[in-house]
């Protein structure tokens, strides 16, 4: 059995398709592998569940959240705020399982400060048509919505240096393989150690 946790990061743009590759990644790595559910101000959208796609909470909530240190990162992304409750990702690492965060960029500097450890991966759509494509191919924008989003995302492209990896997502099977050998090639580096994460953890819930 797995003694080490591995944390990892994983961002990118609104409609870069993150959300799709974790979901593959997750179904391949079965029950070694855990999503930490984010928690957010923002309004609830369609068939999303409370405790499932996010802890939908109130502004007063989440600043109480923050307030007792019971958040590993928090960000605001536009005029809402997310971030990611630390105990259900200290339980995960302890039981030596995968944890990843879809996070937001400003959400992992966060990360990157606290938990060097922890593998960043940024997903990139293969150019900025393509996003805009994807966008307008949802169909549940407006089209100023679709431009700020275009405008945040070049913003966000711009810190993708920063990550330990990045991922292009044209075609969706080879971005998923590439997420699965980052996480394989992570938890045989030898120097990586749980002991670091757990001291994080335990600082920032104390």
């Amino acid at each position: 059995m797995r003694n080490e946790g591995l944390l990892i990061v994983l961002s990118g743009p609104s409609g870069s398709g993150k959300d799709t590759i974790i979901s593959r990644v997750l179904d391949a790595l079965g029950d070694e592998g855990f999503l930490s559910v984010s928690m957010t101000t923002r309004p609830r959208r369609g068939t999303e569940v409370d405790g499932v796609d996010y802890y939908f909470v109130t502004p007063e909530q989440f600043r109480e959240n923050v307030e007792n240190d019971l958040m590993l990162e928090y960000a605001q992304y536009g005029a809402n705020f997310y971030g990611t409750p630390v105990g259900p990702v200290r339980h995960l690492l302890a039981q030596g399982k995968t944890v990843i965060l879809n996070i937001e960029v400003q959400g992992g500097k966060n990360v990157r400060r606290l938990i060097p450890e922890a593998i960043e991966i940024f997903v990139a759509p293969p150019s900025l048509q393509e996003l805009e494509r994807r966008l307008i191919k949802r169909g549940t924008e407006t089209r100023d919505a679709i431009d700020r989003r275009l405008l945040i995302a070049q913003a966000e492209l711009q810190c993708a240096a920063d990550y330990d990896y990045i991922v292009i997502n044209d075609v969706l099977e080879d971005a998923v393989d590439d997420v699965l050998a980052i996480i394989r090639a992570s938890r045989l580096k030898s120097e990586l150690s749980i002991s670091r994460i757990r001291e994080v953890m335990n600082h920032v819930e104390s």
